[in-house]
Order: C-alpha cells, then sequence, then structure tokens
C-alpha cells in the first residue's frame, strides 16, 4: 500500500525531512545543517545548487532508505521565502538565491518603487507595503546592478518552487509564495499584478500560479535516477517554510496564530479576509480561500547563538543561569534588532541596544534580557495583528526554542497569553508531509497528526513587571534611533 508521505524543508541554518503514514505516524526523520553566505554587508545569500539540492538530496536519500519496502504515496516541499533566484531556461540558476528580509541590499529601489506606485495603492493592492522582504525592489536590483544576469534570466524560482522544478520539470509557484512577492501578486485579484510584475522583472514570465495542496507534476526519470525518489511520484506545488510549519500544528482557523522559535521570529495569523496593515505582511493562506496576517524580527535565536558563541559556553548553561535571574533581568532592557528589524517597523537600520548594564550584570542577566527583549517584539507584533482587526485567538508555539521552557514562558508572561505546544515541533517538514496527504485525496486529522502536549500559563506576578518594562522598550527605539542609524551607516563604510 502506497501509505508513505514525504517532506522536506529548507530552512535557513538547516534542512529537516520526515516521513510519515497516512495516519499521521512519523516513520523516520533526518536533519542537516547548512552555511548561509553573507558575501557584503546587508547582503544575505543561499547557493541552490550546494546548499538546497544537495541537502534535498542527502534527506532524500536517508529518509528513502528508511522507508524499505513500503512505497511513497507524494512528496512534499517548502524552504525560506520569499527569495529571488533567477535562472535561465533550463532552471540553472544564474547566482546565488538572494534571501527574503535579512537581505537588505534593495533600500535604494524599495524607495524608487514605493514613490512610483504609491505607498497607499501598494499596501491596498498587494497588502504589504514594500520593505526588505519584498521581491519586486530586487528585482531591480538585480537589473541595476548585476545586467548581464538579469538579462540571461528566463525563469524566476523561489526554494520549493526550484526543487519542483527540478523534481518535475514544472515551472510553477503556489500563490502563498507569489502573494509575498510584494508589488507583483494581486492580493484580491488572487493572480499575478501582471503591470507591476513587468515594471520589476521586465521580459521575465512569471511560473503559473497553483496552491500548496495542489500537485504540479511528478518525479522525472532523470530526478529520479540522481535522487533515489520513484519515477512518477506526485509532487506538490510546495510554498514558504513557515507556512508549512503552521499547517503542520493546525493554525487553520480565523485567530489561530502560530508563533515560531527559530533563528527568527515568525508570527502568523488566520484571518477571514485581506487586511492591509503597513506595519505586517497581508498574504494569501496556505489553503484557497484563506488569508494571513505574518510578522517576522531579523533575529532572535540568532541572538541567542551569538550569545552563546561570544562567551563559548552551551545552550543549557545559559537557560540555566537565565532561569535563576528574575523577570526584568535586574534592570535591563534590550532591543533585539541586531540586523535592523521587520515587522513593525520595517527598519533595516535598527540596532541592537543593551540598557542598563552595571558591571554588576553577568551572563545570566543579559541572556535574560536577550530573551525578554525578543518576547517584547511578539508583545509588538501581537498588538499590530489586533490593530490590523485580527482576532484575538489560540496561540500556538513551534520551533526548536520551545526546548526548555524558560523561552515559551518569558513570552506568555510578557504577553499575558497562553501558548499551545504540540506534541512534534518538527516544523515545516511535517507540515509538507500534510500538504502531500491533501494534495492526494486524503484527508489527515491534524489533531490526530500533531495534538498539543503541553500548555505554557502566563505568572500574573510577572505580567505585572513585564508590562511596566514592555512600556520602556516601547519608547527605547524611538528615543535610540537616530543614534542607532548613524551607527549603522558608519558600519556600511568600514564594510561591518
Amino acid at each position: 500500500m502506497t501509505d508513505l508521505l514525504l517532506g522536506i524543508d529548507i530552512g535557513t541554518s538547516s534542512s529537516k525531512g520526515v516521513l510519515v503514514t497516512r495516519d499521521g505516524e512519523i516513520v523516520a526523520r533526518a536533519s542537516r545543517a547548512h552555511e548561509t553566505s553573507y558575501p557584503h554587508p546587508g547582503w544575505v545569500e543561499h547557493d541552490a545548487e550546494t546548499v538546497w539540492w544537495q541537502d534535498f538530496l542527502a534527506l532524500t536519500r536517508e529518509l528513502v532508505a528508511a522507508a524499505g519496502d513500503r512505497e511513497l504515496a507524494a512528496l512534499a516541499v517548502s524552504g525560506i521565502g520569499p527569495v529571488l533566484l533567477p535562472a535561465d531556461s533550463d532552471g540553472t540558476p544564474l547566482r546565488p538565491a538572494i534571501l527574503y528580509g535579512v537581505d537588505t541590499r534593495a533600500s535604494r529601489e524599495i524607495e524608487e518603487l514605493t514613490a512610483e506606485l504609491g505607498a497607499e495603492s501598494i499596501v491596498e493592492r498587494a497588502g504589504t507595503a514594500l520593505s526588505s522582504q519584498a521581491v519586486g525592489p530586487k528585482w531591480r536590483w538585480l537589473a541595476r546592478r548585476e545586467p548581464e544576469v538579469f538579462r540571461r534570466t528566463q525563469l524566476f524560482l523561489m526554494c520549493s518552487s526550484y526543487l519542483v522544478h527540478r523534481l518535475t520539470g514544472e515551472y510553477v509557484l503556489d500563490h502563498h509564495s507569489a502573494s509575498q512577492c510584494d508589488p507583483m501578486y494581486d492580493l484580491r485579484a488572487g493572480d499575478w499584478a501582471a503591470d507591476w510584475a513587468a515594471l520589476c522583472a521586465p521580459g521575465v514570465e512569471m511560473p503559473r500560479l497553483v496552491w500548496p495542496t495542489e500537485v504540479a507534476g511528478v518525479v522525472s526519470a532523470a530526478a529520479a535516477a540522481e535522487t533515489g525518489l520513484p519515477q512518477g511520484l506526485p509532487v506538490t506545488a510546495g510554498t514558504v517554510d513557515a507556512w508549512a510549519e503552521a499547517v503542520s500544528v493546525g493554525v487553520a482557523e480565523p485567530g489561530d496564530t502560530m508563533v515560531m522559535y527559530g533563528t527568527t521570529m515568525f508570527l502568523i495569523q488566520v484571518v477571514a479576509d485581506p487586511r492591509p496593515h503597513t506595519g505586517l505582511w497581508t498574504t494569501c493562506g496556505a489553503f484557497p480561500g484563506t488569508y494571513s496576517l505574518a510578522a517576522g524580527m531579523a533575529t532572535s535565536g540568532a541572538i541567542t547563538d551569538w550569545l552563546r558563541r561570544l562567551v563559548g559556553g552551551d545552550f543549557a548553561t545559559l537557560v540555566d543561569q537565565a532561569a535563576k535571574v528574575p523577570p526584568g533581568s535586574r534592570g535591563l532592557l534590550m532591543l533585539p534588532y541586531f540586523a535592523g528589524e521587520r515587522t513593525p517597523l520595517f527598519d533595516p537600520d535598527a540596532r541592537g541596544v543593551l540598557a542598563g548594564l552595571t558591571t554588576s550584570h553577568g551572563i545570566g542577566e543579559i541572556y535574560r534580557a536577550a530573551l525578554e527583549g525578543i518576547a517584547y517584539g511578539v508583545r509588538h507584533n501581537l498588538e499590530a495583528m489586533r490593530d490590523s482587526g485580527g482576532a484575538a485567538g489560540r496561540l500556538v508555539a513551534v520551533g526548536g526554542g520551545t526546548q526548555g521552557g524558560l523561552w515559551t514562558q518569558i513570552v506568555s508572561d510578557v504577553t499575558g497569553a497562553d501558548q499551545q505546544v504540540p506534541a512534534e515541533t518538527i516544523g515545516a517538514a511535517l507540515g509538507d508531509a500534510l500538504l502531500a496527504a491533501v494534495a492526494i485525496g486524503a484527508e489527515p486529522d491534524i489533531t490526530r497528526w500533531n495534538p498539543v502536549a503541553s500548555t505554557v500559563r502566563p505568572d500574573p506576578a510577572a505580567v505585572d513587571t513585564y508590562d511596566r518594562f514592555y512600556a520602556r522598550y516601547r519608547e527605547l527605539y524611538p528615543s535610540t534611533k537616530d543614534i542607532t542609524h548613524f551607527l549603522a551607516e558608519r558600519q556600511r563604510e568600514s564594510g561591518h
């Protein structure tokens, strides 16, 4: 019986895969770490061949071997996005992929396109103001800065669509990913904004649009020989990893909100209809007829890892030290904008600030202040979602940062909200497998696939403390903005 579903996700710093039965039982899982390239200040890239494809091959071969004699029913992929990977007519990449909002190279082009099209018109039609997350300005950057690459470009690929094209030969992109290609997708029309797409990427044919739950094609003979996958295996259209992760934990009803604890903190709230907001991303959902509000911080887990490397310690020790520090970190307050900030500030020149530091503070206080600063950022984004008219529903915590419990507890204390933690936090790969099940006509029950394992509840005593600190947190950014912008300019001049 063809009862195994394969899900593969390519993330910012690692890739994961999972093999699942139709009933949601995980048969095998695999992961691979990889490097992200930072060739110039503000540039963040992945090489599609050496990162995306090689990770896909390694994970697929390992999981196909784990399947043994059991057959595969379908494959779904997801990956980081929105990204820009220009390719020739055969799908061969012409340069490394330009990553999502953490790549800030196109600031000039953002300003130009906003002036040309009008800020209000962009938000009304595309759903989102232009920022470093937007693909359109990066297309213009490519045409201006690398004209020879742009001249040779025939295909526009993202991470998931690159894998789908390489496996099936189909040139497609899912509606959700396309809705993040601001200002190139008309959110209310549910199709490419042909005039604006041509303005951003003249002469480049946009891919055919499908939904993540649709089969885009089947594994070709050549791809089967290279990957070990069976020829003819159905492959879904794929999507952006964060939305696949939301699927994996049942974030599907209006008001449901995923809080993803990863290298970058990411939030997705399901809404019943488009609700454009200048400080958030409004997109199509993973399923036809659904929409979402999304928010993302430029750094979160990246800060905790930086601190770990800085002191030469390990996470378990740092968490233990931070847990012994009371809420408020004994008078420390951190702005976690170590690589600029995305929502709701959209300020690539924002920088990290640690206020209140004295010689009596140790790494425990600093580490806790980092966790608290990120939690304040989560609250800021949740308030923006509320202001846009989003319904306040359940919060579901996912990602590697949910391990250990301290970080999730701080977020609940800062936001005053319960958080459900599912049994499986493997992430987008499990959501991919679920999307694959839907694509072949199965009706997976997410409560069976991934039930809630625990609920984190706020501590009333800590909530009061954090309310007072949060008010100061909101004052700290505007109070230091001119200084951090000055410092960001000096960093660019020094090549840092």
